[in-house]
């Protein structure tokens, strides 16, 4: 059974039909990319998966419960995590605390404490950062640190979207290898990314979105292969 299945999920803004039925799954351990344009759809979809928006028909299953309802503080603290476009991290806030506002749903305070260590061995920069206020750093410390925000609750499925936008160069490929290795330490990832090409690089499938719903499917390598896609999104 796919940890996440989206099933003709419709979501609108007033008259506008954002994401027109849309079915797709997540196995657990995956790294599943959603490409597409801008205005595609991704990021309605991530927002709607974990409960910002609510859906106008179809359904969300989350470990074989229906979640098309149920609202993020809920969705949280059963495992799934979102790092939001934007980073959106709490400028005024110390490094530490935004840390820790990560596992407010948690109730072992060991396993919080053992986290924050795991947190500081992956991002030694935010260890040397922890009293800094978070609005000081850079774009790609705000990234890291949104990313371990997230990774605070130990989620099982955490939704990225668009983590290298607006980075330099070197950290986007700092953050490619953060996300493959939070996949190998088992967490699932659901990922929006508009570097088509990075993201296919460390996908096991991907989901192409064109103006809210799926055009292609299948194998990452086999979609990064594909002459239309390389030509539409990969610049070749």
């Amino acid at each position: 059974m796919a940890l996440l299945e989206v099933n003709d999920l419709a979501v609108n803004y007033g008259v506008i039909k954002a994401v027109k039925g849309i079915s797709f799954h997540v196995n657990e351990g995956e790294v599943i990319a959603l490409i597409g344009a801008n205005g595609a759809g991704k990021t309605t979809t991530l927002q709607t998966i974990s409960g910002m928006l609510e859906p106008a028909g179809g359904s969300i299953v989350f470990d074989g419960t229906d979640i098309t309802k149920m609202p993020g503080h809920k969705l949280v603290s059963m495992g799934i995590a979102h790092v939001p476009e934007g980073r959106r991290v709490f400028a005024e806030l110390t490094v530490y605390k935004n840390l820790m506002l990560g596992a407010f749903s948690r109730k072992d305070h060991a396993g919080v404490q053992q986290s924050l260590e795991e947190i500081y061995r992956r991002f030694p920069r935010l260890e040397e950062r922890k009293n800094q206020v978070a609005g000081t750093l850079s774009g790609g410390e705000q990234q890291m640190l949104a990313t371990a925000r997230a990774l605070m609750s130990a989620p099982r499925l955490i939704l990225m979207d668009e983590p290298s936008m607006g980075l330099s160069p070197l950290f986007v490929a700092e953050i490619f290898d953060i996300i493959q290795s939070i996949n190998e330490t088992g967490t699932t990832v659901l990922l929006v990314e508009q570097n088509a090409k990075k993201a296919l690089e460390i996908a096991d499938r991907a989901y192409v979105l064109e103006t809210g719903t799926i055009a292609m499917d299948g194998d990452a390598k086999d979609i990064m292969n594909d002459d239309r896609i390389r030509k539409a999104y990969l610049g070749e």
